[in-house]
């Protein structure tokens, strides 16, 4: 017998006598049921699955989810992905190459990768060590003549200082465009993120995000040529969608390219997904809310760094939840991580920071100690499993098994 076969063979003797082991708890795993089918099933049937009438419903729907209304109200593009967006957002501003663009290191790549695909750079900048965005003071500090554009990133769902960039970018002349990609829903002085006053904020969603449309993002702005030029540039540069040409009861074949656009178009099966799982961001964010409060109650006498919550009044999307664990902790990171896989959890860590990657350190010449607070919290830092697919015996499960390995 095979080593499969054993373990096969054990665990269904274990079924069998009652006692089996608990299934294994991944660290995220989308929420989908028979409303994403149904829409997709309409998608199939309609004949039209590329960008179409279900791309141009989801984007109506989305931007009346964040506008403040009003005629101030934003339009939305879907893309393909929030790196599609960001890229897209960054060459609607006009970044050009040699510019420069204040990215925090503590953050996924796509935030700063986009940067050097318009031949720009990436400066990085240290984060607040309490909520683990952009430090605003490290941002002006960071400013120089060559300085064009800042990227807020909204670490782990909940806002950036929106007020400090502001008033930065302002004093500067800096764009700013949002990296939202955890911050749905997530507000700021009580306005959703997404309808700030930015040039351009840009969503998520990728398959762990806090809704999901398998891969896809979506571009928000309330400037017209921002948004103009991202529609243009999302599909080739051409001048005309496919679909108005190839729906047409008229003969409209003639389009023009106006520049050498990208190929960063969402399809409406992808669309059709959005479109229920946005009906449903109100009931996930609950769900995520209640099971965020579960954890800080239950760790508050940890040896840990809880993550910092939102201000009273505010939106914390709790994309992830962060815990730092603290010099007297009884297990260190890699223990912990390895503990609560043996336990069945699965669990990540949440960001291995740009300047520790071989890319950025030797292009940019970085060193360890040049952000002391990304580094102290990344060392600390794993995210532990926070999504709406978890049951309350999953949440307790978590719970039960962190307590046991760090009291």
């Amino acid at each position: 017998m095979g080593v499969t076969d054993r373990r096969t063979a054990d665990a269904r003797m274990k079924v069998e006598a009652g006692i089996a082991e608990p299934r294994f708890l991944s660290f995220a795993r989308p929420d989908l049921d028979d409303a994403e089918i149904t829409e997709v099933v309409s998608v199939l049937r309609s004949g039209w699955i590329t960008t179409g009438p279900k791309t141009r419903q989801f984007e109506s729907e989305f931007a009346a989810f964040v506008q403040r209304g009003g005629e101030d109200s934003p339009e939305a593009i879907a893309v393909n992905s929030a790196t599609a967006g960001l890229h897209l957002a960054l060459e609607a501003i006009g970044i050009q190459p040699g510019d420069e663009v204040i990215v925090p290191t503590y953050t996924f790549t796509a935030s700063a990768e986009v940067v050097r695909y318009l031949g720009a750079h990436p400066t990085l900048v240290d984060i607040d060590p309490r909520t683990l965005n952009v430090d605003p003071g490290a941002v002006e500090a960071a400013v120089t003549p060559r300085t064009r554009a800042i990227m807020p990133v909204h670490i782990a769902g909940l806002a950036c200082d929106m007020d400090r960039i502001a008033e930065i970018a302002r004093k500067h002349r800096l764009r700013v465009v949002e990296d939202a990609a955890h911050a749905l829903p997530t507000s700021w002085r009580g306005r959703l993120v997404g309808s700030l006053d930015t040039d351009a904020c840009v969503f998520s969603f990728y398959a762990n995000k806090t809704m999901t449309t398998g891969e896809g993002g979506m571009v928000v702005t309330r400037d017209s040529k921002v948004a103009a030029r991202c529609k243009v540039m999302r599909l080739h540069g051409m001048s005309t969608d496919a679909f108005d040409r190839y729906t047409s009861e008229k003969p409209s074949w003639y389009y023009e390219i106006v520049a050498p656009g990208f190929k960063y178009n969402l399809t409406d099966i992808a669309s059709a997904i959005g479109i229920a799982q946005l009906r449903k961001l109100r009931a996930f964010h609950e769900r995520r809310q209640a099971i965020a409060r579960r954890y800080l109650e239950a760790f508050g006498d940890l040896p840990v760094v809880l993550p910092a919550n939102a201000p009273a009044g505010e939106l914390h999307a709790w994309h992830l939840f962060i815990l730092r664990l603290t010099a007297d902790a009884p297990l260190d990171r890699a223990a912990f991580i390895q503990r609560m896989a043996d336990a069945g959890i699965g669990t990540s860590v949440h960001f291995i920071p740009l300047h520790l990657h071989p890319y950025w350190r030797d292009t940019y010449k970085l060193e360890a100690g040049q952000f002391p607070h990304a580094q102290q919290a990344y060392e600390a830092a794993v995210s532990i499993p926070l999504y709406t697919r978890m049951t309350d015996s999953d949440v307790v499960r978590v719970i039960e098994t962190v307590r046991r390995l760090l009291s």
